[in-house]
């Protein structure tokens, strides 16, 4: 199958984590009816995203001791047979108290095949407009993270992670077919650079990227731009929508990787010898 149906669910996220986990399960579900292999949930599914939230929504990522959002998440996958992106939850590192911002990704069997950390810390401040730290409360992960489907390896970021080149590069140079972000970008640094910074992730290493928001609530403190957004490897947008609750579909013809490194051969023409190769180096979790 070279041409797997991706979906991003672009989940309206409340205070009730009861509630949220429903809803995702019913979204992820009608996306899997739609035709979906590989679906994917926002950043902070489960809780408010706010720093003043993490603590109180925090759960611990063990799969041999499952958490009330891994235990949904598992049952998700296994009940709508996708590759599930369960996009992010606060996770406690119960030994230490550490609080992380934490992707986990499920196979069609319900088993836990990566977890990812947030490797870059949301720390901004525009004047007059918005200030928010996440490592005034959060740890940063130390790990990239891969993770394998019958139609490639994808790559993982969070959020921030996608404005570091870095990251997609290492992945695309180790193998990786694409790229899949869940964020919460807002609504400052949405418009400025969200659907910006997918297509240069994926012109740059000629891959697929995928970003996946939460829906926008006028009444949070935080509101997210939404727009969840798909890019091919030449770095044109197929499928987007607005800030509202939707399911974001599109398939992914895997031989475009190829074609568009035979047209455009960057990968083979890069010069090693006048910078380093940034794949060389790092700590990959798979």
């Amino acid at each position: 199958m070279s041409k797997p149906k991706l979906a991003l669910v672009q989940l309206a996220v409340g205070a009730k984590k009861a509630v949220n986990l429903a809803n995702a399960r019913s979204k992820v579900l009608e996306a899997s009816k739609a035709g979906a292999n590989m679906v994917v949930l926002p950043e902070c599914f489960n809780s408010p995203y706010g720093t003043q939230y993490f603590a109180q929504y925090a759960e611990e990522v063990d799969s041999k001791r499952p958490s009330e959002s891994l235990k949904a998440l598992s049952a998700m996958a296994q009940e709508s047979k996708v590759y599930l992106v369960g996009g992010s939850i606060p996770e406690l590192e119960p030994d230490t108290g550490n609080l992380f911002n934490t992707c986990t990704v499920w196979g069609p069997d319900g088993l836990l095949l990566a977890k990812h950390r947030k490797v870059h810390l949301f720390d901004i401040d525009f004047p007059g407009k918005i200030v928010f730290k996440e490592s005034e409360v959060l740890k940063p992960g130390n790990a990239l993270t891969e993770f394998a489907t019958p139609w490639g390896k994808f790559g993982l970021g969070i959020c921030y992670d996608m404005r570091f080149p870095e990251m997609a590069m290492v992945a695309a140079r180790r193998g990786c077919v694409g790229m899949i972000y869940p964020g919460a970008f807002n609504t400052t640094t949405g418009p400025l650079h969200w659907e910006l910074l997918l297509r240069a992730r994926a012109m740059d290493n000629q891959i697929f990227t995928a970003a996946c928001s939460p829906a926008r609530d006028l009444n949070a403190t935080y509101q997210a731009w939404g727009h969840s957004t798909i890019v091919d490897p030449y770095a044109r947008v197929l499928a987007t929508t607005n800030e509202a609750e939707n399911i974001v579909y599109s398939d992914l013809d895997m031989d475009l990787v190829d074609e568009v490194r035979r047209s455009v051969p960057i990968n083979t023409q890069r010069r090693f010898d006048l910078y380093p190769d940034v794949a060389a180096t790092g700590h990959t979790d798979e």
